[in-house]
């Protein structure tokens, strides 16, 4: 004798509820806006753009700018071996050289108007160990003074294009 079962079907949809998924994204969209804190943007540096493009012609040469090139030249171990700036050369031991150029570019630039539009193209060796352009940079941007305040000298700071390694 022989039990016969009745099949049960399985629907073919079975209904899933959307409702609570909904309100937990809502949920944590909120949370997320509520608690979004914008922060201020990083190495926010003063940069001043050009408000309208200058004319072409002839600069006038009341207004030309100071630019100063500033040689600074490495053994192959890409040490400094000498720094120059127009026909000035900067030597000494330890940091006398960069309080030399610091000295330099203060006499010539001072802390009025002309610092403001001085610029300093710097031209080093491609094997020069970049603790030394560092050191250059900081030497001729300007200096901390006896009652704490920082003085600028020059902000305007470019690199002439890279030398090929010499053979």
């Amino acid at each position: 004798m022989a039990i016969k079962f009745k099949k049960r079907g399985l629907p073919d949809k079975i209904p899933i509820d959307m409702t609570p998924m909904i309100d937990i994204v809502f949920q944590l969209l909120a949370f997320f806006c509520m608690t979004l804190r914008v922060a201020s943007a990083e190495g926010d540096f003063a940069i001043k753009m050009p408000l309208v493009a200058a004319a072409a012609g002839e600069p006038d040469p009341n207004q030309s700018p100071e630019r100063f090139t500033l040689r600074m030249r490495a053994d192959a171990a890409g040490d400094l071996l000498e720094m120059t700036m127009a026909q000035q050369a900067f030597t000494g031991p330890g940091d006398d050289r960069w309080t030399q150029l610091r000295q330099f570019i203060a006499g010539q630039v001072g802390q009025g108007s002309l610092a403001q539009a001085a610029e300093v193209e710097l031209d080093c060796d491609y094997n020069l160990k970049y603790e030394y352009v560092i050191r250059a940079i900081t030497a001729v941007s300007g200096d901390i003074g006896p009652d704490g305040r920082l003085i600028k000298l020059i902000e305007k700071i470019n690199f002439a294009p890279r030398r090929p390694p010499a053979n």
